[in-house]
């Protein structure tokens, strides 16, 4: 059973943007914080950012002043808006909440 969704992965150049997506189910985004991560390959899953139930977030230094983490209670998604995007942050993108993990969106930069 599908509980999460990613969407919105692709490629950009160095200094683009792009906006990925996390649908969930209504249930999940009123009673889970929701997390998004990444992992390259040879490279462990690094945690990027997360939002709590109540609105607060927090982002890996990595990606400080760069990402932004946003939940839309009207349609249960979570999004996460990357700006300024270095060929470091190339990667396959997961959102998890609670005990379920997405499918993953791919990024890529060059």
């Amino acid at each position: 059973h599908v509980q999460l969704v990613e969407s919105g992965g692709g490629s950009v150049q160095v200094g683009g943007s792009l906006k990925l997506s996390c649908a969930s189910t209504a249930y999940i985004f009123s009673n889970c914080a929701i997390r998004w991560y990444r992992h390259s390959p040879g490279r462990e899953r690094e945690w990027v950012s997360s939002t709590s139930v109540d609105g607060a977030t927090d982002y890996a230094d990595s990606v400080k002043g760069r990402f932004s983490i946003s939940r839309d209670k009207a349609t249960h998604t979570l999004f996460l808006q990357m700006n300024s995007l270095q060929t470091e942050d190339a990667a396959m993108y997961d959102c998890a909440a609670c005990a379920y993990w997405g499918q993953g969106t791919q990024v890529t930069v060059s």
